[in-house]
């Protein structure tokens, strides 16, 4: 009995309950901050589960035959909209000039202001009655048939519209001096135009059907012609000087999908020197996306380089912009991925249990440093 009595007045449980319980500045820092980094943990884990993570695979792409659509927003702010022609082509032989179908014109005045807006070309309304081949005037019961002024390839060629005209000039290889004598360019407003929107700017946006070759896009001042199987423009365009200076609002190869980076959205250039073609070469990456239902968008990505070639050198190049592009035969799949609940869960308890632990052996091993560190002070003070 005595035995027991002795044992029960051992200080040892107290001890051992005071090394437990001991409540300590560094012990409370610790807990703060383990709760802020346990909160920090879960939101980051909260958030991996709520929100899907992409995978990206790549593969050799052989799809063949394909169209995409090319849209872009392109604003010219010294360019008026009456000279601002659209031209593309491939490698396939595939080639449109002119284009005017799913594109729109927007006459800018000089602070950048929209005037007027209209699909495809901006034109002026005609003037008097057609001037006939023979010399006079269209009657009311005659077809109209008109002049091509010298350039006609055979007896009955007509030439009813002033790019005709131009046309029949320019595969005759000759060059028209005075186009305000062409009564065709009279009457459309030719020059009529380009006086009225002189000074002017022009933000010129669509989209072209292209096939899945590699082809350019042409934004240039004046018309475009086809000749002996090349593209060239008229001369009116090479007789002057033109300010290409422009800046691309939009330009894009396919749908648009989650995340994705087009490089040249709000990319601008201003011309310092003479005039000349400035040119984007491109490449084209095919890419698929495959969102968590299953849902697949099949677009494009690019990157691209810039190259500006001045027109002082000979040959001297057309004045514009062209867009060069071709196709990586590398496809990009990118497919979104969720967290299973499983892993979510066991994510949480590695954390909770990670941080209790670390901060267990953090606030021991400072709560015994500081013991021993005050017991040498009290020793070395009785010493």
């Amino acid at each position: 009995m005595e035995i027991l009595n002795k044992l029960k007045n051992l200080d040892a449980y107290p001890k051992a309950n005071e090394d437990f319980y001991n409540r300590t500045l560094s012990g409370g820092l610790i807990t703060i901050v383990s709760s802020i980094a346990i909160l920090l943990l879960l939101i980051s884990e909260i958030r991996l589960y709520l929100y899907s993570d992409t995978e990206t695979k790549l593969t050799v792409d052989t799809s063949r035959g394909e169209r995409l659509l090319v849209s872009f927003d392109v604003t010219f702010p010294s360019l008026a909209c009456s000279l601002l022609s659209l031209d593309a082509m491939d490698i396939s032989g595939e080639r449109h000039y002119d284009i005017l179908h799913d594109i729109v014109k927007k006459r800018l005045d000089q602070s950048g202001k929209v005037i007027d807006s209209r699909q495809g070309d901006i034109g002026a309304p005609q003037i008097e009655r057609p001037l006939q081949k023979h010399g006079g005037r269209l009657d009311h019961n005659e077809t109209y048939c008109g002049s091509c002024y010298g350039a006609e390839g055979s007896d009955d060629h007509c030439c009813n519209t002033c790019e005709e005209v131009r046309e029949a000039y320019r595969k005759k290889g000759w060059v028209i001096t005075n186009m305000d004598l062409i009564d065709q360019c009279k009457r459309e407003g030719f020059f009529q135009k380009i006086q009225e929107e002189q000074g002017e700017g022009c933000n010129i946006h669509g989209f072209v059907d292209v096939k899945k070759v590699a082809g350019n896009i042409h934004l240039s001042p004046g018309k475009s012609f086809h000749h002996s199987s090349f593209a060239f423009l008229d001369l009116f365009a090479l007789q002057g000087e033109y300010n290409i200076s422009h800046k691309i609002n939009k330009l894009s190869f396919g749908k648009e999908f989650p995340g994705v980076i087009n490089p040249l959205d709000g990319a601008h250039w201003i011309q310092e020197r003479s005039s000349g073609m400035y040119q984007y070469f491109i490449k084209v990456v095919p890419t698929i996306y495959t969102d968590l239902r299953g849902r697949k968008i099949y677009s494009n990505q690019f990157s691209v380089t810039e190259h500006f070639r001045e027109g002082t050198f000979y040959p001297r190049p057309p004045p514009g912009v062209i867009f060069i592009y071709d196709f990586s035969p590398i496809k990009v799949n990118f497919t979104e991925e969720n967290t299973s609940l499983l892993h979510f869960l066991t994510s949480i308890c590695a954390v909770l249990g990670g941080v209790f632990t670390v901060a267990g052996i953090i606030d021991a091993f400072v709560f015994h440093s500081h013991r021993a560190i005050k017991k040498k002070i009290q020793l070395g003070k009785h010493g």
